[in-house]
């Protein structure tokens, strides 16, 4: 990917992957072969964010809406995950990737819950970027299961916003610092709500599977342009 400059990269990215099948209807394709070529974008970023020197990289996988969608799409991307989540395994070795996962893990498949665990655990050693997979997440429904935990836990502690984070699904991961839409949508659509409270944003009109490491690196660059406030003022 092409240099994104000195200044200070974000050190948790999020990308809401959008596109995928309004990328094959407009090539005559069926909506599957979006979600094929969306994989290898995933691949192909997760690889130029690594090279970059991220730390953290959250994917919007699938969400809890998705579920609406037609049978056979949503039969695909199961299948999708099931094919890959342990394919990747040397690529996971070569560039110390750690795979973790955000999300209703009951609400899958027993075999992409048998999966997702499996690669959290033959990966959870490595030092290098941490990708957070979010499957069957939805920003709502994180908060409510992080609340229901606390209220699980023996002498817990009155909540406040710095020790709520610690019953969210993966609390150590820090707050998003730049969210990534693509496809000319400009909302969140559910996505990490609570780490994204004071993310900078950046919406690209391009389509997922047309996303390359070019694109990545014009984000980096807009963020580092930005100045972080957090509601204070500067000068």
């Amino acid at each position: 990917m092409a240099d994104p400059g000195a200044e200070p990269l974000p050190t948790h990215l999020g990308i809401i992957m959008d596109g995928n099948g309004r990328w094959a209807q407009h090539r005559g394709l069926n909506r599957s072969e979006g979600h094929k070529e969306g994989l290898k974008v995933a691949k192909r970023i997760t690889q130029a964010a690594s090279d970059a020197g991220i730390r953290y990289l959250s994917l919007y996988v699938f969400s809890t809406e998705n579920w609406k969608r037609a049978e056979q799409e949503v039969s695909f991307l199961m299948f999708l995950l099931k094919s890959h989540l342990l394919k990747e395994w040397d690529f996971y070795r070569e560039n110390r990737i750690r795979v973790v996962h955000s999300g209703d893990l009951t609400g899958l498949p027993s075999e992409v819950q048998t999966d997702l665990i499996q690669v959290q655990q033959d990966t959870a050693g490595f030092d290098g970027l941490t990708v957070n997979l979010a499957i069957n997440y939805g920003g709502q429904d994180a908060i409510l299961r992080a609340f229901r935990r606390w209220q699980k836990t023996p002498d817990r502690p009155a909540l406040d916003t710095t020790n709520f984070s610690n019953f969210l699904d993966q609390p150590d991961l820090p707050p998003v610092d730049l969210l990534v839409r693509t496809a000319g949508e400009v909302r969140l659509s559910n996505f990490l709500l609570w780490e994204s409270a004071y993310a900078e944003f950046h919406f690209s009109n391009k389509h997922w599977p047309d996303w390359t490491e070019e694109d990545l690196t014009v984000a980096l660059r807009d963020y580092q342009r930005r100045q972080r406030k957090y509601g204070a003022i500067h000068e």
